[in-house]
């Protein structure tokens, strides 16, 4: 299936996503954090809909940005249609709270017309109450949870099919992280819809960073997952940029740079984490563009003389620090030594020398 231009399931990589944190209904403001989320790594971008105020900045957010817009809906239909009408290029939906039969029907109905996908959302806070009593006697509480949040989706699942509707994608979020792994391996049993993995409200870094990272990670490892969001309270461009490291760390999406960085310890004899940040904000920009091209590079920036050299010598190009300077590698063959006042310009002129090449 497709989200605007890009490709969910179907053997496509994996995608991160993120949602603005702007009134919508502010189209400057959220035409920028959407710009800002694209250079940290989102392939698609959610916005809250939230009245017709809202639903009517769409058009205009759309005709300023290039990453598909996904409306998220809750309990007034007419918000979907009108979002449809503003050219979004996927709806999400939560069945706990647009329960009408017929007003799921009007969007399906509209949806299908335009060729724009369905997200059926489903999160344990919002599991109406007699779905979780039909399954009181399945094992545990996380058990239970798990299968009433299925029947939810399911629900939903069906009622789009029985119209022909098949351009589903489904989530099964929950906080605690068993909840949400039994919940996406029991609905991959029922159907191979695409499958939209996140933890939801994981809280704030680093905290959510740890739970989120071990939730969709460790299904991502089973072959669950198309399409993935990291909940994180804050700056949603963090959120972009930890769904981006976590499909880099398992190897599902290793294009832009990576960055290989020491803990420091008492050996170091550099300003290592200031140098660290400053050769991550000055590559941003090249790692947009080794993203877009589909290209990856390995660049490490080390401490000391134990594993600086090795790690240096492995990477693309790094630098490993010593007694106020440090040696530059680039191809695992150094290449300068020069003053730690002027590593991070070399290291990044050596990166910026070996894109172009």
């Amino acid at each position: 299936m497709k989200v605007g231009r890009i490709q969910i399931g179907g053997g496509a990589p994996v995608t991160v996503q993120a949602m603005t944190d702007t009134p919508t209904r502010d189209a400057p403001a959220t035409i920028a954090q959407i710009e800002a989320l694209a250079q940290a790594g989102c392939d698609i971008v959610r916005l809250a809909v939230k009245d017709m105020e809202d639903a009517r900045a769409l058009g205009r957010i759309k005709a300023e940005v290039e990453l598909p817009l996904v409306a998220d809906v809750h309990f007034d239909h007419r918000l979907a249609l009108a979002a449809v009408e503003g050219g979004v290029d996927k709806i999400r939906l939560n069945p706990g709270n647009l329960r009408r039969r017929e007003h799921v029907e009007a969007v399906v109905s509209a949806c299908a017309e335009r060729g724009i996908p369905i997200r059926i959302g489903v999160n344990a806070g919002s599991v109406p109450e007699e779905l979780l009593e039909r399954h009181r006697d399945e094992g545990d509480r996380q058990e239970q949870m798990a299968a009433a949040m299925v029947e939810a989706a399911m629900e939903h699942v069906r009622l789009l099919e029985e119209r022909g509707f098949r351009d589903i994608v489904v989530s099964l979020k929950a906080f605690d992280l068993r909840t949400t792994w039994l919940a996406n391996r029991r609905f991959r049993r029922e159907r191979n819809y695409p499958l939209h993995l996140g933890i939801t409200e994981a809280g704030l870094p680093p905290a959510g960073i740890a739970r989120s990272a071990l939730g969709i990670g460790a299904l991502l490892r089973e072959g669950i997952g198309e399409t993935i969001r990291v909940s994180l309270t804050g700056d949603p461009v963090l959120q972009a940029r930890v769904g981006r490291e976590i499909l880099q760390a398992l190897e599902l999406n290793t294009a832009g740079i990576v960055l290989i960085t020491c803990p420091t310890c008492g050996r170091c004899e550099v300003d290592l984490a200031g140098l660290a940040r400053s050769v991550e904000e000055r590559l941003r920009p090249i790692d947009v563009e080794l993203r877009r091209a589909g290209r990856s590079l390995r660049v490490a920036v080390m401490g000391c003389v134990v594993n600086g050299p090795g790690e240096a010598r492995e990477a693309d190009v790094g630098v490993a620090g010593g007694s106020g300077k440090g040696v530059v590698f680039v191809s695992g063959k150094p290449v300068a030594t020069v003053a730690e006042s002027q590593l991070a310009s070399a290291l990044v002129e050596q990166v910026s020398a070996l894109v172009s090449s």
